[in-house]
């Protein structure tokens, strides 16, 4: 079977795997501008999806949130025939990664220990450019232990985390946040300030609070005065917009509403990891969820992720059918190991799926910047911002500094992709 329930090898096996031959310099602010981002995603961010986010445009590639305690108990071990590093718990890994996604990868730490944040990332900083502290995340796993969104309300601890990972990292390791909006647009501003000037590199902002769902549409028209006013702030910190975007096309909406550097994606990177194109793939079932499922086999990618990411794809079609998808996420469903998908997506040509996107990534000849850059933002029209409203009959006025959002322009269901149409109500669910 292709699952492997011990290592592949030991990281001092005589056997080393080649290493990218391209050098690429430090990360800087400029490199988390003018791009569009591959969201920290638990389970749906996988090596095999950050490896086709790369491929098909994203600048940058966070990381799935890991959680400090988590990866001090595990063992880096080397494949030397594919070159994947893997961080070994118990069972399986609990972070993998590759030497070829290393310039363009952001590590993300579940924190609310400074001490425990550094020794962390002291673990793996060998692996990766840079270091993001998940400040933003609502779900209980995390804040139930102090951490992600529970940051919001410790803006001391928070601080103090971030401190102590600059002040530990090289010069070359890049240390940044990933926070939500808080309720008053007042109290977001002095928590924004305070992190700046714990000398990060670049702030992602998720444009909800921390109790909205996801199926509330992302207040995005409070970020551009956050990032006008860490501009005014003169460090050069670049600022990315996360929420509701649902890839290339739709992020100069996002750009143009918010003048945000950056745009980060997660669930529409989720569905169709290919969405950093200006031209996303369709038809995933034929053209990139067997391949997808080919990668994961060649690099040993555990089969248990590989199934789950792979049932999540979905996207436009033109040549296919909907049924065709649901006969092969059915059989994926269905499915205990990679070999039971042999009528599906043999002959295993994984390897050839590896060479090309290595082949893309070097292709950028040691700039991180994609095929399709973005527009730079300052070229970019900004788009009205809504007039405050205040809500009536008995009812709270909204908090100052909240703008209320507008009905959205453009058709959701199609810019992501789906053949199903937006919900009703015009929200798009997009991950923490």
């Amino acid at each position: 079977m292709s699952r492997r329930s011990q290592p592949p090898s030991p990281e001092s096996s005589p056997r080393i795997a080649k290493k990218p031959r391209l050098e690429y310099p430090p990360l800087t602010a400029d490199d988390y501008k003018n791009g569009l981002m591959l969201a920290p995603m638990v389970r749906s961010g996988a090596l095999p999806t950050r490896l086709y986010a790369l491929k098909h445009g994203a600048k940058l590639v966070w990381g799935p949130e890991t959680v400090d305690k988590a990866i001090l108990h595990t063992t880096r071990v080397l494949d030397p025939v594919t070159g994947v590093i893997s961080y070994h718990g118990k069972s399986k890994p609990i972070f993998t990664t590759h030497p070829i996604e290393k310039p363009f990868l952001i590590y993300q730490i579940g924190s609310a220990d400074p001490e425990l944040a550094v020794q962390a990332a002291k673990m793996v900083m060998q692996d990766v450019s840079g270091f993001d502290l998940n400040c933003g995340c609502p779900k209980p796993f995390s804040t139930h232990a102090g951490m992600g969104a529970a940051l919001l309300t410790n803006p001391d601890l928070l601080c103090s985390i971030l401190t102590a990972l600059r002040e530990a990292m090289p010069p070359e390791i890049s240390i940044s946040a990933k926070i939500r909006l808080l309720p008053s647009q007042e109290d977001t501003l002095k928590l924004v300030e305070r992190i700046v000037n714990t000398g990060i590199t670049a702030l992602t902002v998720h444009c909800r609070t921390r109790n909205m769902r996801m199926r509330e549409k992302a207040i995005i028209e409070r970020l551009r005065e956050i990032v006008e006013f860490v501009e005014r702030m003169g460090k050069g910190i670049a600022v990315i917009a996360n929420g509701d975007c649902l890839g290339y096309e739709d992020s100069k909406r996002v750009r143009a509403v918010t003048r945000a550097h950056s745009v980060m994606i997660a669930t529409a990177a989720e569905a169709n990891p290919t969405c950093f194109s200006p031209t996303p793939l369709k038809d995933l079932e034929k053209t990139f969820v067997p391949g997808y499922i080919r990668l994961g086999k060649y690099l040993n990618n555990h089969w248990s992720s590989t199934k789950f990411c792979a049932t999540q794809f979905q996207g436009a079609h033109e040549h296919a059918s909907r049924n065709d998808l649901k006969t092969l996420r059915e059989a994926i469903m269905r499915a205990k190991c990679y070999e039971d998908l042999d009528s599906f997506v043999a002959p295993w040509t994984g390897e050839q799926e590896w060479a090309d996107i290595v082949q893309t990534i070097e292709a950028r000849a040691g700039q991180r910047a994609p095929p399709h850059p973005l527009e730079d933002v300052s070229l970019i029209e900004p788009a009205p911002l809504p007039q405050l409203e205040t809500k009536t009959g008995g009812a709270k006025a909204e908090e100052k500094g909240v703008p209320a959002a507008p009905e959205p322009q453009v058709p959701a269901g199609s810019l992501l992709g789906l053949d199903a149409p937006p919900p009703a109500n015009g929200t798009v669910d997009v991950a923490v």
